[in-house]
């Protein structure tokens, strides 16, 4: 298969969708609770599947997949990076741009896989949303404040991230853990762009946040 002009792009996209946590924050796995009416990883499918030529869903050990149809279903593994290899292993070698993005991030629209997907496709080995910093940071020790840092060169990144697919490959290749797959790819060489974020694309990790979640989503 080669990648849908209609969708924005000229080359094969697929997306891995990261929904194996267990949710200790949380309290539960958040991945399969509701929001408006629709579990947090069917909406992020339904939406990378707008945008995406085919996707894979990689899910906790045991657990069968009964959401919408995709391309693969595989375990993940002990942690975040293991389980983007696994996903990974399921993409075949002809695919041009490899998506990832969490289940816990379900507001991300289709816009913002479309830009992600758009700064690979632009020469940029790796794409990733970021917002600026709106609030005063300081680094503190034992509790006390001991310095400022300045925030007109910080972003907070975001999901969906967008990569060239034998960059990511060579990253996880290497092995080690990391926040994210951005910070691998840079380790051995590859250039990440950084393209708007969307506030509304929330990382749901409390059920305060799920709460907020909802209201935005019903707000859309």
């Amino acid at each position: 298969m080669t990648g849908d002009p209609g969708r924005g792009h000229d080359e094969e996209v697929w997306a891995i969708i990261l929904a194996a946590g267990t949710g200790m924050r949380f309290g539960g796995v958040k991945q399969f609770t509701s929001l408006d009416g629709r579990r947090l990883v069917d909406v992020v499918v339904d939406t990378a599947a707008s945008v995406c030529d085919e996707v894979v869903v990689v899910l906790p050990s045991g657990v069968s997949w009964d959401g919408s149809p995709v391309a693969a279903v595989t375990a993940g593994g002990p942690t975040r990076e293991a389980s983007v290899r696994c996903g990974l292993a399921a993409v075949p070698s002809t695919v041009g741009i490899v998506v990832v993005h969490d289940a816990a991030h379900p507001l991300a629209s289709s816009a913002l896989f479309e830009a992600v997907i758009a700064g690979v496709s632009a020469g940029a080995d790796g794409a990733v949303p970021g917002l600026p910093l709106a609030e005063t940071l300081k680094r503190i020790h034992g509790g006390r404040s001991v310095a400022n840092v300045a925030r007109h060169d910080l972003v907070m990144v975001q999901t969906p991230h967008a990569f060239r697919a034998e960059v990511l490959r060579t990253a996880h290749a290497q092995g080690g853990e990391a926040t994210d797959d951005s910070v691998l790819v840079e380790a051995v060489g590859g250039t990440v762009a950084v393209v708007p974020g969307d506030p509304r694309n929330i990382h749901v990790t409390t059920v305060e946040e799920l709460e907020m979640a909802r209201r935005l989503a019903i707000s859309v």
